[in-house]
């Protein structure tokens, strides 16, 4: 469907929770005709009211309408999928043997770079995802040719996703000699600078730092730092980050990613880190991994905004991957044992940008008239159930044009 103004009918919205002795025991929906136009939800009317129109229309089929998800931490640009099955080798020096591996492994990749790039952004569409944020790398061995690769597998989807890159000195950003590299990615096409433990990558927490908050500043771009290092070495570099950030103003543009060393602190700790960080508007992206899930719901609670991300797909750091959202929402529901109908339905807004149907109160808060037609439809009753079951995807919605199924 790409008509400049349609009707969707029939679709299903949750309206609020179903209360018995005070406890939430279930969610009620209703049905509703939705008019798109120019992209945007124009109108919202009860089908039980007689539509009168000479716009198209396509029928929900009572499927439940949900806001479309976001994978805000994945690679497309080094990858296997697509491509003949490779399992990776068992690393012998951690981190620093897939660091080795790239100097080899990338310039024999960049052939297939973009093609890969297209497949993958193609299975993140089919799970529901229509916004991107993909790291790229950008180094000596590569220089900006992966980036250029992106930009062109980017350009190949413009009107069915949006995708943001940051370019990524996977080698180290001082290691790797890749501060020029960098500043030169954000001026052809990179919109985020990135960076890697500054501790035991590049030995300098202070100096890497500073030229990532330099760099960010001099392009006016946001930040996104992978963070693996452990306990009170990675704790004191957010602390340092969440103090630079300040200096530079740079509140709300900082996101850490992975941020294993909250997976090795207490819970007294944990929670006096998560109030710095949420007061600088510093968020937390995670791939909810199983050997060392970070606290999320802790790190919510305590205002910090966390988000979810598939990171590897199939490549030579992990053999996984499924490059589903709606997967990842279940992995952490199940990882923390959020079982009941609220707290699986308010698990949504972590692959959503925050936003779900209804809020913890049981008041409806979306969809709303003006709101980007960004839309997925799933075979479930409500929220918990897609959640809890990874419900079936059955069409895709970008601004308003159908990017994945049918209807």
């Amino acid at each position: 469907m790409t008509s400049n103004a349609y009707w969707l009918m029939n679709v299903r919205l949750e309206a609020g929770y179903q209360y018995e002795n005070g406890a939430v025991t279930g969610t009620t929906t209703e049905h509703f005709h939705v008019r798109i136009e120019d992209g945007k939800i124009k109108e919202i009317v009860s089908a039980e009211k007689p539509l009168m129109t000479n716009l198209p229309h396509l029928d929900a089929k009572n499927y439940l309408m949900l806001p479309s998800f976001r994978d805000m931490h994945i690679h497309i640009d080094k990858t296997y999928y697509g491509g003949p099955w490779k399992a990776p080798t068992v690393p012998t020096k951690g981190l620093l043997t897939r660091l080795e591996e790239e100097r080899e492994l990338l310039p024999l990749l960049l052939p297939v770079a973009e093609e890969r790039a297209e497949k993958l952004i193609d299975l993140l569409l089919n799970s529901g995802s229509t916004h991107i944020r993909t790291h790229c790398n950008v180094d000596p061995v590569i220089g900006l040719k992966n980036l250029e690769a992106t930009l062109q597998a980017v350009e190949a989807y413009k009107g069915k996703a949006s995708v943001e890159i940051v370019a990524f000195p996977q080698h180290g950003l001082l290691r790797s000699k890749s501060v020029s590299l960098v500043r030169e990615a954000l001026r052809n096409g990179a919109s985020l600078v990135g960076g890697v433990d500054p501790a035991s990558i590049d030995e300098n927490i202070e100096k890497s730092l500073q030229t990532v908050i330099e760099l960010a500043v001099e392009g006016d771009a946001d930040i996104d730092l992978h963070l693996h290092d452990p306990g009170h070495l990675g704790i004191f570099t957010f602390k340092r980050l969440a103090a630079l950030t300040e200096e530079a103003g740079w509140q709300g543009r900082v996101t850490i990613s992975h941020g294993f060393a909250f997976a090795d602190i207490s819970t007294e700790e944990t929670s006096e880190v998560a109030e710095l960080l949420a007061h600088q508007g510093i968020s937390v992206t995670s791939s909810v991994p199983i050997g060392r899930t970070i606290p999320i719901p802790l790190l919510q609670k305590k205002g910090v905004k966390v988000s979810l991300g598939d990171d590897s797909i199939t490549d030579h750091w992990s053999p996984f991957g499924k490059g589903d959202s709606l997967e990842k929402a279940g992995t952490l529901a199940e990882r923390f044992n959020l079982i009941d109908e609220c707290s699986l339905g308010q698990t949504l807004g972590f692959i959503t940008g925050g936003i779900t149907p209804i809020n913890k109160e049981g008041e409806r808060v979306w969809p709303n008239r003006g709101d980007a037609a960004n839309l997925v439809f799933v075979d479930a009753s409500c929220s918990a159930e897609a959640i809890a079951r990874r419900a079936r995807r059955m069409a895709v919605f970008f601004e308003g044009n159908m990017v994945f199924g049918a209807l």
